[in-house]
């Protein structure tokens, strides 16, 4: 069994965690902070945001709130591979299960999950993502004659690749399609020129309901200098994410 997404790394073995204990602490924490998690179900094609509502440690199961849509949340009961990502204090966090069942959580729908025997904890910084605001990317395709191009916002960026959102869902999301001279509007820079790579799509449900699509992008061959002005760009959110974070903004 493996999980629904790319992220990029042929072994998992060094960043796996075992540690019952260590696994519940993990998820307990992300209950308690309300971190949102990204449920990927239906072969990877679909997400929904969600969050841990309660660690029952007794019984080893976790429970979640559910779509808000009771056809996806079907979907997600015949779904057997069932991928969760989150963040916590900027580590990475995946896990997966292979069985999930409905049931009710002060009297709302919810469902239940086992505890993972595993979970994935990524600190690598060529893997940490961070959010981006105000960041959008213009990616050239074709639809029919002529060239045409969709400006979409990007959603974060890592040394090795972005995550873009597809509102309109007006881009080719195979995996696989690769995208040339994609120019990255970083504020207070210049723009960055990338090649692209689709590595993989996911239509994510929002709590009110509203449906948009996320591609996870990978950089191809991206030159030395573009690389580091991807870099200094992430030095300077995570700058600023610091300075907040400890009351100097």
């Amino acid at each position: 069994m493996t999980f629904n997404f790319d992220i990029g790394i042929e072994d998992l073995g060094p960043y796996q965690v075992h540690s019952r204990r260590e696994i519940i602490t993990l998820l307990r924490s992300i209950g308690e902070r309300n971190q949102l998690v990204r449920m990927i179900f239906n072969g990877g094609s679909e997400a929904v945001v969600t969050s841990i509502l309660e660690i029952d440690e007794a019984g080893n199961r976790i429970i979640i709130d559910c779509a808000p849509s009771q056809l996806q949340n079907q979907r997600i009961l015949d779904s057997d591979n069932i991928s969760f990502e989150t963040m916590l204090e900027r580590i990475r966090i995946l896990f997966f299960v292979t069985h999930i069942e409905s049931c009710l959580y002060d009297n709302l729908p919810a469902f239940r999950i086992g505890l993972p025997a595993n979970l994935v904890r990524l600190q690598r910084r060529e893997y940490y993502r961070v959010v981006t605001p105000r960041c959008t990317i213009q990616i050239p395709h074709q639809q029919g004659p002529g060239s045409t191009s969709v400006t979409v916002p990007v959603q974060n960026v890592s040394a090795g690749g972005i995550g873009i959102l597809d509102d309109k869902k007006l881009l080719d999301d195979t995996v696989g399609r690769v995208y040339e001279n994609c120019r990255i509007a970083l504020p207070e820079g210049a723009p960055v020129t990338a090649t692209l790579e689709v590595r993989n799509a996911q239509d994510i449900t929002l709590g009110n309901g509203k449906t948009i699509r996320r591609l996870g992008c990978l950089f191809v061959d991206l030159p030395k200098p573009m690389l580091a002005a991807v870099q200094r760009y992430i030095t300077k959110l995570e700058r600023d994410q610091n300075a907040k974070a400890t009351g100097l903004e």
